[in-house]
């Protein structure tokens, strides 16, 4: 009996010390957790980012969705109709002789041989085909400005040794010199004139009034084909000779017009007066109330990209006449002659 018990004690000895190993037998360990691979790229980020197309110089960037890169052209609403006098010619001026008979009064170019500022006319009905009359109406007298009086004859304003005088006709071909100076450089503006040149009168009722050119020898501080400065100044008069000095009429001292104002002209338009001239980029106006002259309105250029700035022949000196109730303006071609375009109404 005692034996059998110690053999008992024996067996359960051995189960205690196995059960002991087991218990200090290490833990098996949970599976390591996968790594988390980051989902594909979509099939567009596989390429490379897109880049800014680099252009040549000058070239500008196509037009984007947020609107245009560089300026719309203006819309102009003259067009272009042909040529009227051609030649070397420029500096044309158009008046009335006759119920249906207009005179045109226009100036040699200085390139031409033997210059001695010659005036030359030709006359036309329609104001687009034009017969050129013979002999020559002046000399020396450049940039015509021509009025009808009162008393039937005809005044004509020009440029000679860097004033402005006048002559009389009672025909429109010959004509005689006035006494005195209409205009000279001084003013009372506080500019240093070189010359006055490129006048243009306009009588609205009892007055006359007067837009000429001053030049100022002096560059204008930009990059500009131009060694001088010019601008508009204006008088009035009330009998064509002895004229009043108002002053500036329009500064081109400023980024529009980079120093180069030319060849303006006076007009009696349907709703008012206007002054009509030319700078870099073509032809403008401006319109006048008697008192002050408004900002300025662009309205033709000979040019196929109208942003060009320094357009190398611009229309220059326009001159404007309502002919058989169409608006016409002649203007000059550096050497080629004398255009014309009309209102696109």
């Amino acid at each position: 009996m005692q034996k059998g018990i110690t053999m008992l004690k024996y067996i359960l000895g051995i189960l205690a010390v196995l059960l002991l190993i087991a218990g200090c037998a290490p833990k098996e360990m949970p599976p390591a957790p996968q790594e988390q691979m980051p989902p594909p790229p979509a099939e567009d980020a596989l390429l490379p980012p897109p880049q800014e197309p680099v252009l040549p110089e000058g070239v500008p960037p196509p037009m984007q969705s947020r609107g245009p890169a560089v300026k719309e052209a203006p819309v102009m609403p003259w067009k272009y109709g042909g040529i009227a006098i051609p030649g070397q010619y420029a500096d044309a001026e158009i008046v009335q002789v006759e119920p249906g008979k207009y005179r045109m009064y226009y100036s040699a170019e200085p390139e031409v041989p033997n210059f001695k500022g010659q005036i030359y006319s030709a006359v036309s009905t329609d104001g687009k085909t034009w017969g050129r009359e013979s002999g020559e109406r002046m000399k020396w007298a450049t940039f015509p400005s021509v009025i009808k009086l009162d008393d039937g004859k005809y005044r004509i304003y020009y440029q000679n040794a860097g004033a402005i005088k006048s002559a009389l006709s009672s025909d429109g071909l010959s004509w005689q010199e006035e006494s005195g100076t209409r205009m000279d450089t001084a003013n009372n503006a506080g500019m240093a004139l070189d010359n006055v040149a490129a006048p243009t009168v306009m009588k609205t009722g009892s007055v006359y009034v007067m837009v000429y050119r001053g030049d100022i020898n002096e560059k204008y501080p930009a990059e500009v084909p131009n060694q001088n400065t010019q601008l508009f100044l204006w008088a009035t008069s009330s009998d064509g000779l002895s004229f009043e000095k108002k002053g500036i009429a329009l500064d081109s001292r400023n980024e529009e017009f980079s120093g180069l104002l030319d060849g303006c002209e006076l007009v009696q338009w349907d709703d008012g007066a206007r002054l009509y001239f030319w700078s870099y980029s073509g032809v403008y106006h401006s319109s006048f109330d008697g008192t002050k002259f408004s900002e300025v309105e662009f309205d033709y250029s000979t040019a196929e990209d109208t942003n060009m700035k320094f357009y190398p022949n611009p229309p220059g000196d326009p001159s404007l006449m309502k002919i058989n109730s169409k608006w016409l303006m002649y203007y000059g071609q550096h050497t080629k002659g004398i255009y014309y375009a009309e209102l696109d109404e």
